[in-house]
């Protein structure tokens, strides 16, 4: 199974993509869709919505998982921030994909064990779950593979209590 990971931002979105079978996490790939500044918010948020849709194109993953947003001091932002992951979690589903979201927190606590851990950390962690990906990929493609094993984490322990016929 292929997950697909996303950590969104108008600006740069990190992607990820993560193999998964069993216990085995494998690196498939990883990048960041890069918008321009200096268009406007719409075409941003297309040049979005056609980068994402060209990664799925590509790599056809199973399911994604988005990183949720967190609160800036600037209310501007935090809201430019929400229309990037509102595309984020769009073009999955258009594509006819379960989409999972997790709290920055849970994402770190899942890879590193504490829920503050620095970007330093989360990328030292990704590239040793994922051994493959050790060059190469910046802050916010390192962010989404982490989201990706996040969802790969999860997705396998819901498995578990729903084969011991547990869960709600």
């Amino acid at each position: 199974m292929k997950l697909l990971g996303l950590d969104p931002g108008l600006q740069n979105t990190g992607w990820g993509i993560i193999r998964f079978e069993g216990t085995h996490l494998g690196f498939v790939a990883g990048g960041t869709i890069h918008t321009n500044p200096k268009w406007s918010l719409s075409d941003r948020l297309m040049q979005l919505h056609s980068g994402l849709d060209g990664v799925i194109e590509e790599h056809t993953p199973d399911e994604a998982a988005v990183e949720e947003t967190f609160v800036n001091k600037n209310p501007a932002s935090t809201l430019k921030l929400g229309q990037a992951r509102g595309i984020a979690m769009l073009v999955p589903a258009q594509r006819g994909l379960i989409v999972a979201e997790y709290t920055p927190n849970l994402v770190k606590k899942t890879i590193v064990g504490t829920g503050h851990a620095t970007k330093q950390q989360i990328q030292m962690m990704v590239k040793t779950l994922l051994p493959g990906c050790r060059v190469g990929l910046d802050a916010d493609a390192s962010d989404a593979l982490a989201v990706a094993i996040c969802h790969a984490h999860h997705r396998q322990t819901a498995d578990r209590i729903a084969a011991a016929g547990g869960g709600a």
